[in-house]
């Protein structure tokens, strides 16, 4: 019971931190959803040089883009002409940051942990970018497409936009892996003594090891990974692993090490991998030999996460159950939704059959026949957020005789109104997105 109830005290606690900055964030990425659409990217990557991976590193960090997210639309804008050093440096940058990850980690960890984040992604950004231009400038990208990155239609009300977006598209995009990390983090601070990495990973460098060799297989989202780093600094992780941990967990995984493979080539996976991991090692590096060790320590001068004086703990908390109450709204809409698509699916079936079955008029002298509709879905793993669903709607709307496209990324399936089977066609698009194409369902 005394385990529960400190579990319970330290959920609290850091759902408290981050509510109100995880909000304001969620406003920011709405707002930057809609007045900077993706598409203006496309500018600035297409050049094979430094500037371009410069360019696209500024744009790709304050983007609202979960680290699922980040790795079909950067595929999108190579395969409509970017280089391969721009495309990676996007890839580099994007999923470290976001306006919602920063403000959290100012939240968890302070003020110099959030600048120092934003200053490292660029610079990470940008060294991969430069890498990859350099080992591969001989090669080229005969792969060219028609875009198939999402736009967004800015009819309406774009205040309405701003929070549909934020406050329930991108919120639900990163919800699942949000819940996990808090959940994780409060089990750390709860059963991990408070001296533990004293005791047993006093070597900074076995630290930073330690945290890599764990962070990186691993999928875990760029604000998902703070509340992680925050606690284990408060067991005496240093903040050079814990930089480690920031770095490394949002941007590496093994299903974006296996799609970089596949799509970019070993070279550009050699170059996107040293990037971050020797960038980690730097940077962490520094922060443990060269930076004030205060500046990384006085969020933790208590036992428990701090507060800011400036909010009462009453808005604190209301921010919780507010982001608690959008959280739950969020997946009854979702359930909701998954629901209506399953009986789009079907009824869309049912009225196939009827058509096939439909006699021939007796007069069809100057009757043109159409071809029926066939419905078929797939399986396709590796959509995780809405991104990836919009990404593989639009890019298979675009092949000829495709009807309709409805994709789900909570059932791995992708179901296609066409007025023929195309199993070969569908399967080399899908995978050029780099998603995994399974076959019929």
């Amino acid at each position: 019971m005394q385990l529960f109830t400190s579990y319970f005290h330290s959920l609290i606690e850091l759902l408290n931190s981050m509510a109100p900055y995880l909000l304001l964030g969620f406003l920011f990425a709405g707002i930057l959803k809609v007045w900077f659409p993706k598409r203006w990217i496309d500018r600035y990557m297409g050049q094979n040089n430094w500037r371009s991976a410069v360019n696209t590193a500024l744009l790709g960090i304050p983007l609202p883009l979960c680290s699922c997210g980040v790795i079909p639309t950067g595929i999108s804008f190579y395969r409509t002409g970017a280089s391969k050093g721009s495309s990676i440096s996007f890839l580099i940058s994007t999923p470290q940051t976001g306006v919602d990850s920063v403000l959290v980690t100012y939240s968890l960890l302070g003020l110099p942990f959030a600048i120092i984040r934003v200053i490292v992604a660029l610079i990470t950004g940008v060294a991969g970018g430069i890498i990859t231009n350099f080992t591969t400038h001989k090669e080229i990208n005969a792969e060219n497409k028609k875009s198939v990155s999402s736009t967004n239609s800015l009819g309406g009300n774009k205040f309405k936009e701003i929070f549909r977006y934020g406050f329930n598209e991108f919120l639900m995009d990163i919800a699942k892996w949000l819940i996990i990390g808090i959940l994780i983090a409060a089990l750390l601070d709860t059963l991990i003594p408070d001296d533990f990495f004293n005791a047993y990973l006093a070597n900074e460098w076995l630290s930073m090891l330690v945290i890599l060799a764990a962070s990186a297989p691993l999928y875990i989202c760029a604000t998902a990974s703070v509340p992680i780093a925050a606690v284990l600094m408060l067991k005496g992780l240093s903040p050079g692993a814990a930089l480690v941990l920031l770095m490394a967990g949002p941007a590496t995984n093994a299903a974006t090490i296996t799609v970089i493979k596949n799509v970019f080539g070993g070279k550009t996976l050699l170059a996107y991998l040293s990037s971050i991991i020797g960038g980690a090692f730097i940077f962490g590096t520094i922060i443990n030999n060269f930076l004030p060790r205060e500046w990384f320590t006085l969020f933790s001068d208590a036992k428990h996460l701090h507060h800011h004086e400036l909010m009462p703990y009453w808005f604190h908390l209301t921010c919780t159950i507010t982001l608690i109450s959008l959280i739950i709204y969020g997946y009854f809409k979702k359930f909701q939704s998954k629901t209506k698509i399953v009986q789009t699916i079907k009824k869309t079936q049912n009225q196939s059959i009827v058509a096939n079955a439909s006699p021939m008029p007796a007069d069809f002298s100057s009757f043109t026949v159409a071809k029926p509709l066939v419905t078929q879905t797939y399986i396709v793993e590796g959509m995780t957020c809405s991104h990836c669903k919009n990404n593989v709607e639009q890019a298979l709307l675009q092949l000829k005789d495709v009807n309709s496209v409805i994709a789900n990324p909570d059932t791995n399936s992708v179901s296609i109104e066409c007025e023929s089977l195309m199993d070969n066609t569908i399967k080399v698009e899908v995978e050029k997105l780099g998603y995994i194409f399974k076959g019929k369902q």
